[in-house]
């Protein structure tokens, strides 16, 4: 005979472990960024030279912004591969815009990248088609209608207030790492303490059951695709700030598969339920180190992505669902 009591110490129990649970991929994340790092320095001279970590972080920065779109998207159940296309499409708006005004182009070009991803999520819902099947149909389509707006062409550009983007600073730190910063505490935000946040677990959690406590699933879906759309097309927007040009194909190539690792290391599954946006930006960040460390001891760029591919693997099977 098991007492009341004693079904509630094992709940209790259970409860506590399940919230140790769902925080143990991040904190594991955690754990491998700091053997990383102590590895470096012991075998990495000059690896801990501010003018090193600037530069990881500059070129990590549109990846986190991808990453943070992609976790919340994965968070739902969904995945989006369209998201270096998009990123180029923002590009392309942006140069070809310029002239009427760098603010109006902008707006325009995130109005757009914001666009496609809703576009995106209206499909999904509305058709109940695979999101990995709509996404990659504008990843192919994507790049296509970039290279149309350009003209085909490389559109080179100066224009000292649009690069600021990619170029500023705000005394000894990049423009763009201060925007990744915030963008990744107004996630961390909107997670932890709205509505939205908790309707978008609630999706990827259980949608059917999310659906019958009020969940509105398909506006969540679609917000979600249009938030990855809109960071996309931010990155997009530093890339092209960055390198002082629109260059449709080279604007973001693979960044989805970047930042589904990001996102998959960072401990948030594949199966939905969970976003860890901090977990992200540890994710990239390794991901980002581990290239960086296989430059400076000279080795072939390949390395890094075996290394990479397995740590994709080990944090998947760790994500793994457990049978009881």
């Amino acid at each position: 005979m098991v007492s009341a009591t004693g079904v509630t110490r094992t709940a209790a129990g259970q409860s506590r472990w399940s919230a140790i649970a769902d925080y143990a991929p991040t904190y594991g994340a955690f754990a491998a960024l700091i053997l990383l790092l102590l590895v470096d320095s012991l075998f990495i001279p000059n690896f801990f030279h501010p003018s090193n970590f600037r530069n990881i972080l500059l070129q990590v920065s549109p990846t986190v912004l991808v990453a943070v779109g992609m976790t919340l998207v994965i968070a739902t159940r969904g995945i989006d591969l369209s998201v270096g296309a998009v990123m180029a499409i923002a590009s392309a708006v942006a140069a070809t815009s310029l002239s009427s005004g760098t603010a109006l182009a902008i707006v325009l070009a995130l109005a757009v990248a914001m666009g496609a991803g809703a576009f995106n999520g209206a499909l999904i819902t509305g058709f109940r088609i695979q999101p990995i099947i709509v996404t990659l149909a504008l990843l192919i389509a994507g790049r296509g209608v970039a290279q149309v707006i350009n003209g085909g062409q490389l559109i080179p550009f100066s224009n000292q207030s649009f690069e600021y983007l990619g170029r500023g600073y705000v005394g000894p730190i990049p423009v763009q790492v201060i925007i990744m910063f915030v963008v990744v505490a107004a996630i961390v935000f909107v997670m932890r303490a709205t509505t939205f946040g908790r309707y978008v677990v609630a999706t990827g959690g259980n949608e059917a059951a999310a659906r019958l406590a009020g969940v509105k699933v398909h506006r969540t879906k679609i917000a979600v695709y249009a938030l990855s759309g809109f960071l996309a097309g931010l990155a997009g927007l530093i890339e092209t700030a960055r390198q002082g040009a629109s260059d449709a194909p080279n604007i973001g190539p693979n960044i989805e598969l970047d930042a589904i690792a990001a996102t998959v290391v960072g401990g948030t599954p594949l199966t939905g339920g969970r976003a860890t946006v901090v977990g992200t930006l540890i994710g990239a960040l390794i991901m980002q180190i581990i290239t960086t460390s296989i430059n400076m001891k000279g080795y072939e760029y390949s390395w890094s992505l075996v290394i990479k591919a397995a740590i994709i693997v080990i944090a998947v099977y760790i994500q793994r669902p457990r049978v009881a």
